[in-house]
């Protein structure tokens, strides 16, 4: 079954470099997100392997520009026990900070 995940296109350029580095290296790992189910929040998770199909569709045209530190930010999540997570973008040198999402529970 097809499964779609609905992000915003700055988010999903700094996902997409991650993945696709780690999938070229034949790399599986867990990727989990949060969304809003009706009031409350519910989590997703996917096993990413490198022999899935992906397709990254993004709403723009613009390509956004890169930010270092998030990249090597969910390169350690996506490298960790727990996997990809989405977290809000650290602030970059001579650039604002974009869009983000949400980091998974310490407990």
């Amino acid at each position: 079954m097809p499964l779609e995940v609905h992000l915003d296109d700055r988010t999903l350029a700094h996902l997409q470099i991650v993945i696709v580095s780690k999938l070229r290296r034949r790399e599986s790992f867990v990727f989990s997100w949060r969304e809003d189910m009706s009031g409350a929040e519910g989590r997703v998770s996917v096993w990413i392997h490198p022999d899935c199909d992906l397709a990254f569709r993004f709403a723009g045209s613009r390509t956004p520009s890169v930010n270092r530190s998030w990249v090597a930010q969910l390169t350690e999540l996506a490298n960790s026990g727990s996997g990809l997570w989405i977290v809000p973008e650290p602030a970059a040198a001579g650039a604002g900070a974009g869009a983000g999402g949400d980091a998974p529970d310490a407990s």
